[in-house]
């Protein structure tokens, strides 16, 4: 008779069949183990990033060499995750809820998140000076040429001027306002139209602090009924915030990680 498979044969192939079987089957177990803890956790980090937003509720100050000055700045206060480490920067990005003047909170969270209520934050950008004066010192040698028409009162005490088609400005507006001491308050605005919704930068402004630094910041035309307050908060905010006469380098440091 031909040889066949032995009954001892077949169990072994059984056996075997049976081996491979069970140990695919643990292997498929693990490797779901695995992907749903690593769905897991990484629900739960990218849930927190999207949270977040870009924002951190750190509080460690970084200190940052922008042109000649040296400021100390909270995490939390600048906008951008890739601005948020010390050494030189070419510029760097606040945002800060008003009137408080602080950074990204959980308990202020709404307020750095809700577009709908754009006088919420004033945006302020640092960088080294490229002007000689502000935009109050260029009030006379430049804005006042580009006029057009007789100045209109305003409200706040503010005086309204308009600019001619050719200033290269397009619709925006020039609002000024004597003051006690130095040259005029001077603003730059884009005043929504009637119907249409005011945003967080209708108006901006730029300042000088420290030895060299340009602090242009940014705010709602809704705001525009605190603009002497916020002149002085912007200013105190930077101004407390620069190294004392300092003008050494600050050493690179590593970027944080991603928060």
């Amino acid at each position: 008779m031909a040889g066949g498979p032995t009954p001892s044969s077949d169990a072994e192939e059984q056996l075997l069949l049976s081996s491979r079987v069970l140990y695919r089957a643990v292997l498929i177990l693990l490797l779901i183990a695995v992907l749903t803890a690593g769905l897991s956790i990484g629900g739960r980090w990218l849930g927190q990033m999207i949270a977040l937003g870009g924002h951190t509720e750190s509080s460690e100050e970084y200190p940052l060499q922008v042109g000649q000055d040296v400021i100390e700045l909270p995490a939390n206060t600048i906008r951008f995750r890739e601005q948020r480490h010390a050494g030189p920067a070419e510029r760097v990005d606040l945002y800060l809820a008003w009137p408080e003047m602080r950074g990204y909170g959980k308990d202020i969270k709404e307020r750095f998140d809700d577009v709908s209520h754009p006088e919420s934050l004033i945006f302020l950008q640092l960088s080294q000076s490229t002007m000689s004066r502000d935009m109050s010192g260029r009030l006379e040698p430049i804005y006042s040429r580009l006029f057009q028409d007789n100045p209109q009162p305003a409200e706040f005490g503010l005086t309204l001027h308009r600019l001619r088609p050719d200033s290269g400005y397009g619709k925006e507006v020039i609002l000024t306002a004597p003051r006690a001491e130095g040259d005029p308050y001077v603003v730059r605005c884009l005043l929504p139209a009637p119907g249409e919704q005011p945003t967080s930068g209708d108006c901006q402004r730029d300042i000088r602090v420290g030895r060299d630094l340009t602090v242009l910041y940014r705010f709602s035309g809704l705001l525009l009924r605190d603009w002497q307050h916020i002149d002085a908060a912007v200013q105190s905010f930077v101004a407390k915030r620069l190294a004392g006469g300092s003008t050494a380098p600050v050493p690179a440091a590593k970027m944080p990680p991603n928060e």
